[in-house]
Formats: C-alpha cells, sequence, structure tokens
C-alpha cells in the first residue's frame, strides 16, 4: 500500500491511501499514519479524491532521524575528493542525526539563507520507516522492524561543518525535506534493489541503486539497534549515491529559484523548490 497524509482545500491533514489516480481517505480507521505502525493495514472503503486535487503533506512527524553518511562506494570516493572525508570505505556504518524540524513535506520549501550558507547541497537518499521497535535485533530479523519506505533528501550546508560535526550542517530547518509516500514493507520484497535519482530543474544529477550500498537497511538496523532503541515512527535515512553538488565540476549548489526532485523506485517524487530565507 502506498500511504500519505493529505489535505483538500486548505483543510486538515488527513491519514490516506494512493489509488491509481484517486487518494482513499483512511480517517476512518486512523487518526494518522502512525495508528498503522503494528496494526493490520486497513481496507480502501473511505471516501475517494482525485490526486490532482490534494496537497501532500509530509507522511508524519519522525521521532529521530539517523543519517547514515558514505554509504555508497562511488560517494565515498567523491566525498574524499572534495569535503576531505577519508578515502578508505568505512568499516562500520557512519552515523549521525537530523532533527524532526527539518521536516518538510512535498511541495515545501527548502529556505536558503545565505547569510548562513553559500553550499546548500542535496542527496536523494531512501528513507527506512521504523513500525516495530528494534534493540539489539540481528540482521537476519531486521526487516520484520520496518513498517515501510519513503524519501529523504538530506539536504546539508557544506560550508557550515564544525570541527568534523554534521549536526549543524545538516539540521537546519528544511532540512530534511520526507515524503511524497511510504510504501509499505510488504510491497518492497527487496529494498536493495530500488533505483534512485534526482533531478535539480529537470537535469540530471543523482543517478544509482540501493544494491550499491556499502551497508544495507538490515545491516543498519542492526547496527544502530545494538545500542539505540530505534522506535515505530524513526526514520533511517540510508545514505546518498555519487553525484552530490560539491561534486561536480566544477562545484554546483542550490540557489533560490531551483527546483530539485528526488525519485525512489516504487515510491514516487519528491518535489520541492528552494527559496530565499534571508
Amino acid at each position: 500500500m502506498l500511504l500519505v497524509t493529505f489535505s483538500v482545500d486548505g483543510g486538515p491533514p488527513r491519514p490516506g491511501a494512493l489509488d491509481g489516480d484517486e487518494v482513499v481517505d483512511l480517517s476512518a480507521h486512523v487518526t494518522d499514519l502512525r495508528g498503522l505502525f503494528g496494526a493490520a493495514l486497513p481496507p480502501l472503503d473511505g471516501p475517494r479524491v482525485a490526486r490532482d486535487s490534494v496537497q501532500l503533506h509530509a507522511p508524519f512527524r519522525p521521532g529521530k532521524i539517523v543519517g547514515v553518511g558514505l554509504n555508497y562506494v562511488e560517494h565515498v570516493d567523491e566525498s574524499a575528493r572534495t569535503l576531505d572525508t577519508h578515502k578508505e570505505l568505512p568499516t562500520r556504518p557512519v552515523l549521525f542525526s537530523k532533527p524532526a524540524t527539518a521536516i518538510v513535506g512535498p511541495g515545501e520549501p527548502i529556505l536558503h539563507d545565505g547569510t548562513l550558507t553559500e553550499q546548500l547541497d542535496w542527496e536523494c537518499e531512501l528513507a527506512v520507516v521504523i513500525g516495530r521497535a528494534a534493540r539489539k535485533v540481528s540482521r537476519e530479523d531486521a526487516l520484520t522492524h520496518v513498517f515501510g519506505y519513503s524519501i529523504v533528501n538530506d539536504i546539508s550546508a557544506r560550508d557550515q561543518r564544525r570541527s568534523g560535526q554534521w549536526f549543524f550542517s545538516k539540521g537546519q530547518d528544511s532540512y530534511a525535506p520526507f515524503g511524497p509516500a511510504v510504501r509499505t514493507a510488504d510491497e518492497v520484497p527487496d529494498p536493495q534493489a530500488l533505483a534512485l535519482g534526482l533531478k535539480v530543474n529537470d537535469e540530471v544529477k543523482q543517478k544509482g541503486n540501493t544494491a550499491h550500498m556499502l551497508f544495507t537497511v538490515a545491516e543498519l538496523i542492526a547496527d544502530i539497534s545494538s545500542g539505540m532503541t530505534l522506535e515505530p515512527g524513526d526514520v533511517i535515512a540510508t545514505g546518498s549515491p555519487q553525484g552530490v553538488g560539491a561534486a561536480q565540476n566544477p562545484p554546483q549548489f542550490l540557489r533560490p529559484g531551483d527546483v530539485v526532485e528526488a525519485t525512489v523506485e516504487g515510491i514516487g517524487t519528491l518535489r520541492n523548490p528552494v527559496v530565499d530565507a534571508r
């Protein structure tokens, strides 16, 4: 099932499911998508509205957002060349966090504050939505804790990295576009076989496949949960393929007026404009 949070004519957000060119209202069953974690998926028996008549929002507000850096071989190489990271492949996942205040939904603006950054960059990433608490789980059992999959665009102010710390450079308001939908895990038989990519102003910047991850979704969940409980509603942003702006020749960064589109196979396209926030 492809789940969304939507509104009609400026009304309150409601949970729904995409069914062809329609959105099925699920609010008779749950108040929001978090109510589906650990529960049976509801029947598509609610009112229907045309897909092009609704506004989609971020699917839900995550608890924790765990980011994964340097999780694609080619991105490790380009980062070593352009961002002063280690050229050696990591032997364990490189983890960081983003606050929930960084979340924006489809169509919402990415804020470009020129007083803070002139190096605003993109990273298209498969997002893993945790549906069942995970603590010290094995790789073999890890995927049973996944509710579904979505998209996160891991926006980064490259010139705001501080002594190797990424929190401020990746955690500012609007730096985690999320959506447009959550594809339930039962419809993703292999999360390591999904094409993903990103465009800026219709120009392809990133093109990859989750098969190229250094650490699989199952390995990430096992590693993170070895010392940190993952709760229902937590999100793991699993890393970016090659093609970030800092690695372009010459480097290219986002500017007000740009439109960014991040796509993951089977989930959809997350589209966000960049606006001046000075």
